[in-house]
């Protein structure tokens, strides 16, 4: 094949790429980062997680009517970790008022590694590993993003079961507390 003909084809998909994610097919983040509040709850919240610190079994939806924030995270990632030193303050501050949720979303990492996470850095509220149909249930609602551990993606999913994705990086106790006055 000649380059002229590779060249052609090359062009040709990056503009059916184009053409895709502007028509809405692929779900792409909002330019401002953040999702307005989604009505009711959606299917995902029902779906069954196991706490990795205790090894019993929740539901995202066991916890309506209390504000929940759910992180997507990975244990290699140190703004993760920012991100969880933040929730940590605000859950020294507010208690149980707030639920904490944090989902690893890395499909190379296990039980043993986020265990070890959880006990390294003190970390006291549920941690589990996101199943895949949870995983692509975010990704169709939210976009990829939600995945991108780096960014500190955070979900704010108010008593009613609503939902939003909350600003990308790091975001203080405060700003948490703030998200979770205001934005429900």
């Amino acid at each position: 094949m000649s380059n002229r003909v590779k060249l052609l084809f090359a062009l040709l998909a990056i503009a059916l790429i184009s053409i895709i994610l502007s028509s809405g097919c692929l779900q792409s983040d909002n330019s401002d980062n953040t999702l307005t509040p989604q009505s009711g709850y959606a299917d995902w919240q029902d779906i069954v997680l196991t706490d990795i610190a205790t090894g019993e079994t929740f539901r995202i939806s066991d916890f309506r009517g209390k504000p929940i924030l759910l992180e997507s995270f990975a244990v290699w990632c140190p703004t993760c970790l920012q991100q969880q030193k933040k929730m940590d303050e605000l859950r020294s501050r507010e208690g149980d008022a707030i639920i904490h949720i944090s989902l690893d979303t890395d499909p190379n990492e296990d039980a043993d590694s986020i265990k070890e996470h959880i006990e390294t850095h003190g970390l006291d509220w549920y941690f589990a590993i996101s199943p895949i149909e949870l995983t692509n249930a975010l990704i169709d609602e939210y976009g990829l993003g939600i995945v991108n551990a780096p960014t500190s993606p955070v979900i704010l999913i108010c008593e009613d079961g609503s939902a939003r994705l909350l600003e990308r990086g790091v975001k203080s106790a405060d700003e948490l507390l703030t998200e979770v006055n205001e934005g429900c």
